[in-house]
């Protein structure tokens, strides 16, 4: 995205040296993601979306060489790069071979390392640091080449995933549950959401035991009553307390819990299978720390 901006490589380093530094990688399958072939990005984005972040990053190979500009705007918040759209085939990829993994019975669940994150690509258009959005390609991808007749994507990133509601809305198979900050960018989630979408708003300032009840009390029943065949998380960290792009105030206990809930519902329903994808969380520290009480909970460690 460019120097300073929050949505830097230093996300993924972080997070590696601290699984390293707690041993929590020792006890982990690690693979490395693979490209998403370009028919399965279109199982979520439009044909001529995609063609357009190619041919951009394209141009600005030819611009570079011609000594112009490194960095190509997509929106106020989000750049691209000539390797940006590569980083995007690779993190979408990612979902796609943990879904793979998973119905093949190779791990009963994953988590994904990736950026760029997802959750706010629509399906025509990137915006919110997001090019292509993993978690419903990967939705999409177990409903139409694994034959799945359920899956519920759950989503707990500080700000609404409107992209995967935009590509997910009023498609019958699929159960989108998420709570986000609210109003807060991209300031939506709460006019008229399809059927399919549980949408819980909180203000600035909830911290863990409020949305730890919303989680319990309407989160876990309509996920019973749906009872997917696969789960799939955007796992967004930005809501922790020290994170300061959002303003509620989780903490690393809280991200435990809410692990442990959906892996309940998991093993009732969809015989543990569970694919998660990074999604937000720009503090450090708090991320590294964050995803590693994520891992622990889904790897039972």
């Amino acid at each position: 995205m460019g120097r300073g901006h929050p949505e830097c490589p230093e996300r993924l380093d972080a997070i590696e040296d601290w699984l390293l530094a707690t041993g929590v990688k020792d006890a982990l399958d690690c693979r490395q993601a693979p490209e998403a072939p370009i028919a399965d990005i279109e199982l979520g984005h439009d044909r001529m979306m995609v063609a357009s972040i190619r041919g951009l990053g394209a141009q600005l190979l030819d611009d570079i060489n011609a000594g112009g500009p490194a960095y190509a705007s997509i929106d106020p918040d989000t750049t691209m790069n000539v390797h940006t759209w590569k980083a995007a085939l690779h993190a979408s990829g990612a979902a796609l071979a943990a879904t793979d993994a998973v119905m093949a019975g190779e791990m009963e669940n994953a988590f994904c390392a990736v950026r760029p994150p997802g959750h706010h690509a629509c399906h025509d258009k990137a915006m919110g640091f997001c090019f292509f959005n993993n978690i419903a390609i990967a939705a999409r991808y177990a409903l139409e080449r694994h034959g799945l007749k359920r899956v519920a994507v759950v989503d707990f990133d500080v700000h609404h995933g409107n992209g995967t509601e935009d590509i997910l809305k009023g498609d019958d198979r699929v159960l989108m549950v998420g709570f986000f900050q609210h109003p807060f960018y991209p300031y939506s989630g709460t006019d008229h959401p399809a059927s399919n979408m549980l949408n819980l708003p909180v203000p600035a300032y909830t911290q863990g035991m409020a949305v730890r009840e919303m989680i319990e009390s309407y989160w876990i029943p309509r996920l019973d009553a749906f009872e997917p065949d696969m789960i799939f998380i955007s796992a967004g960290f930005d809501a922790h307390r020290d994170d300061d792009l959002g303003q509620m105030g989780l903490v690393e206990q809280d991200y435990a819990w809410i692990t442990q809930r959906i892996k309940d519902v998991a093993k009732r329903h969809s015989h543990g299978r569970i694919v998660s994808s990074l999604e937000g969380g720009y503090q450090l520290d708090a991320l590294a720390r964050s995803v590693e009480a994520h891992i622990r909970v889904l790897a039972d460690l």
